[in-house]
């Protein structure tokens, strides 16, 4: 049996640098990286400790991928109602209001449309048929919900693959800020981005170039705040010289036409930004349109 103390290095690393420690690990299908302004070792190690096992318990419970978990069973239920928690509940309401502020466009409800469609060089376009048949069970004003039970149709799966990573983001952050509030870090889960704590020299982060992923096409100098990063860099495949993001239109079954190679939003908190990033994603040619609306910073790359 593995020690606890061996498990612990399998599961991530810390390292020293001039300005304080870099953990990191992998959840959430994703790179995770803590970057911690600190000088202390054990305070470090404490801090990432507590950025994985909370990065961890998230992906356990909301992953899609991983059978007999708590969203395994809610997407099981066929049609009875279910007991909820009051995270969950939560995370519901904040997908209702992005379903109603996309005009239906983001909707968790698309898990059966998103079992269809991988996203790897080998990918193959799945079948119109199969494609219509999984669509007519989407649609998120169908689910019935409050702060104790939900209740859906028979066939319709939740995926929170839109939301999780992000809110696991702010999880963390938030975390570390109450436990440590005069400590600066940087949560970086695959390019989602939280720093809790105001820091006097900022961070600075690349953004990625879609088309030289071994550059940064700018670098951004962040304080405090959170920035989130939707696009097809790393997930797509083509069929016939076209190429196929990983973004997927619920109302068509397909990846939205025309949409940016990333889009990259500055927000309060990392989900905001999120939710605001996905939704230009799903505007396809209108993506930026629809973030200068919003009054918010953002990058986009096409």
């Amino acid at each position: 049996m593995m020690s606890t103390s061996s498990l612990k290095t399998a599961l991530y690393s810390l390292q020293r640098r001039d300005w304080g420690y870099v953990g990191e690990f992998r959840a959430m299908a994703s790179p995770c990286e803590i970057l911690i302004a600190c000088d202390q070792l054990d305070i470090a190690d404490d801090m990432l400790d507590m950025a994985v096992t909370e990065a961890l318990r998230i992906e356990h419970k909301y992953s899609r991928f991983i059978a007999q978990n708590y969203l395994w069973q809610l997407n099981h239920a066929y049609g009875h109602k279910q007991l909820i928690d009051e995270e969950t509940w939560q995370l519901l309401a904040f997908a209702k209001q992005c379903f109603q502020l996309s005009d239906g466009l983001f909707d968790i409800s698309a898990g059966p449309l998103m079992e269809l469609w991988r996203f790897d060089p080998k990918a193959q376009l799945p079948e119109h048929a199969r494609i219509l048949a999984a669509k007519a069970l989407v649609g998120f004003e169908r689910i019935e919900f409050d702060s104790r039970h939900i209740e859906m149709p028979s066939g319709m799966k939740l995926d929170f693959g839109g939301i999780a990573k992000e809110y696991a983001v702010d999880r963390v952050a938030y975390e570390l800020a109450e436990c440590y509030p005069d400590i600066p870090v940087l949560v970086n889960f695959g390019g989602d981005i939280a720093c809790p704590v105001p820091k006097v020299n900022p961070w600075q982060v690349g953004i990625e170039d879609p088309r030289h992923l071994d550059r940064a096409a700018s670098v951004l100098a962040i304080s405090q705040g959170a920035l989130a990063t939707s696009g097809d860099t790393r997930r797509f495949f083509e069929v016939d010289g076209k190429r196929y993001g990983h973004i997927v239109d619920p109302r068509t079954g397909y990846p939205v036409v025309q949409a940016p190679r990333s889009v990259t939003v500055l927000g309060p908190n990392c989900v905001t930004a999120g939710m605001l990033a996905t939704m230009a994603m799903l505007q396809g040619q209108d993506a930026e349109a629809f973030l200068q609306q919003q009054d918010v910073k953002f990058s986009i790359f096409r």
